[in-house]
């Protein structure tokens, strides 16, 4: 059997370049996307939709579906909400189903879902159940970073880092981009909180005042359930 890959995305718009019909993608946005669904199906969640605009986010009103819209790191006028993870606390969210747009993360989603073998949702939130699961499935790994309106991030490439540093003695093949990220973890790890600091994503979410956000994004392993898609819906994975 060939050996299997991990391959890092910095963005979007390199995903093109990609054969990724072999591959799980795990979808990453830190701040905050990826870290608002995982906490939202490990809060018990029936379901998160999400979409790529604000017009089709709109569209499901009329289904009685909470809707939450996030458009440069504000909640979007007339929504229920957007992607503070705070608004995905089990008394909001439980049993609900939720459709979720977002700048950069739900966009990442609906880009890989279109070529991907699977698409699941990965943050610090639920990392060692992410890196489990990959060890356990015979596919190649795909770290997609959903970046900043398809430009590179920190954070996001951070965490890719942190999921090639878990799996990297498992007997994978890294690609250069995997081995850059693993090395961006390693100078970081001891302080996330300090390192991320510096981010520019970070600098936009202090200036709206919501630092508590980005202090609970970087919290490791508060969550054991992994949000994958399944049609057009993000679920809780049953694992066999």
């Amino acid at each position: 059997m060939d050996k299997r890959k991990i391959e890092v995305c910095f963005t979007p718009a390199l995903l093109p370049i990609y054969d990724i019909s072999n591959a799980i993608v795990v979808v990453i946005d830190i701040f905050r996307a990826t870290s608002s669904i995982c906490y939202g199906i490990e809060n018990g969640a029936a379901a998160i939709i999400p979409v790529a605009t604000v017009e089709e986010c709109k569209s499901y009103e009329i289904d009685g579906f909470l809707l939450a819209a996030e458009r440069d790191g504000k909640v979007v006028e007339g929504f229920d909400f957007g992607n503070s993870p705070f608004a995905y606390a089990e008394d909001k969210v439980k049993d609900k189903t939720i459709v979720l747009t977002t700048t950069n993360g739900t966009y990442a989603i609906d880009e890989s879902k279109k070529t991907a073998f699977q698409v699941i949702i990965g943050s610090f939130l639920n990392l060692d159940a992410i890196c489990n699961y990959l060890k356990s499935q015979d596919k190649d790994v795909f770290l997609l970073c959903a970046g900043w309106k398809n430009k590179f991030n920190l954070e996001d490439t951070l965490f890719a880092g942190a999921v090639v540093h878990h799996l990297k003695n498992e007997d994978y093949y890294l690609d250069d981009s995997s081995i850059s990220a693993d090395d961006l973890y390693n100078i970081a790890k001891h302080d996330l909180e300090a390192y991320t600091a510096k981010t520019s994503h970070s600098e936009r979410l202090k200036k709206l005042g919501i630092e508590e956000d980005i202090k609970f994004c970087l919290n490791v392993n508060i969550a054991t359930t992994i949000p994958v898609l399944e049609g057009n819906k993000l679920v809780k994975l049953i694992l066999n």
